[in-house]
């Protein structure tokens, strides 16, 4: 039995991944920070643990990936789902809304792959799927900070996985459109609608649009695919 741990899991894109994997066969461990009832009644669900951190913490990440190894004596997969956003204009970003953003955004990726990495390096295998956006890919107006974090992730996903595919791991991105989750609510009715209209697609992604993409990078399908970029978003970025 493989084991997978997907931070962010309890709600959103994070849960539809959790959800997807424990179909694929997966122990899935479900990382969270504050929404302990989701997380604890979907690890139920699907029969895996339910672990409480702030992956922006790296005491607690390190914490969290140890009980992963105590509880199920291995670590497979990493999926790194953890994120925030803000919305406005820069002007009017404060220093911890930024900080924040960028903590976890992109420091929490850095901090859940160091501290997954040794064990894979010493199992020579794993995978290990980061989670950006087309923002980071091309930007977005008054999302500087999240893009930068985001531009950042698919940087770290590129760089890493040249590092560590001598050691049988690999390290791809996925980098999802506007997706219907409880993160982009803040946009509004109209402003959804409107995105939609410009998809290519005609629609808004789901998250399970994105666990599929997840589901492939973690199968034998992925096993050739490292260091790249898989983007979910209904042709709203080529």
């Amino acid at each position: 039995m493989k084991v997978a741990l997907v931070t962010g899991g309890s709600r959103g894109i994070g849960a539809a991944v959790v959800r997807r994997l424990a179909k694929d066969g997966y122990t899935v461990a479900v990382n969270y920070v504050s929404s302990r009832t989701q997380a604890e009644a979907l690890a139920e669900e699907v029969g895996g643990a339910a672990l409480q951190a702030d992956v922006s913490d790296p005491p607690q990440v390190r914490a969290m990936v140890d009980t992963v190894l105590e509880k199920f004596c291995q670590l497979d997969i990493l999926v790194c789902c953890a994120g925030v956003a803000w919305q406005g204009l820069t002007q009017d970003m404060g220093p911890e809304e930024y900080r924040r953003i960028m903590g976890v955004d992109l420091d929490g990726t850095f901090y859940c792959c160091q501290a997954a990495l040794p064990q894979m390096i010493r199992q020579k295998s794993g995978k290990i799927v980061t989670l950006s956006s087309m923002w980071g890919q091309v930007g977005g107006a008054c999302e500087t900070a999240y893009s930068a974090a985001k531009a950042g992730v698919i940087g770290l996903t590129r760089a890493l996985s040249k590092e560590v595919a001598p050691s049988g791991i690999t390290v791809n991105c996925v980098a999802p459109g506007v997706i219907e989750t409880d993160m982009v609510k803040p946009l509004g009715p109209q402003t959804l609608s409107e995105l939609a209209e410009e998809t290519p697609l005609g629609r808004l992604g789901t998250p399970e649009d994105v666990a599929e993409c997840v589901s492939f990078l973690c199968s034998a399908a992925g096993d050739f695919l490292t260091g790249q970029v898989i983007a979910p978003n209904g042709g709203l970025v080529v």
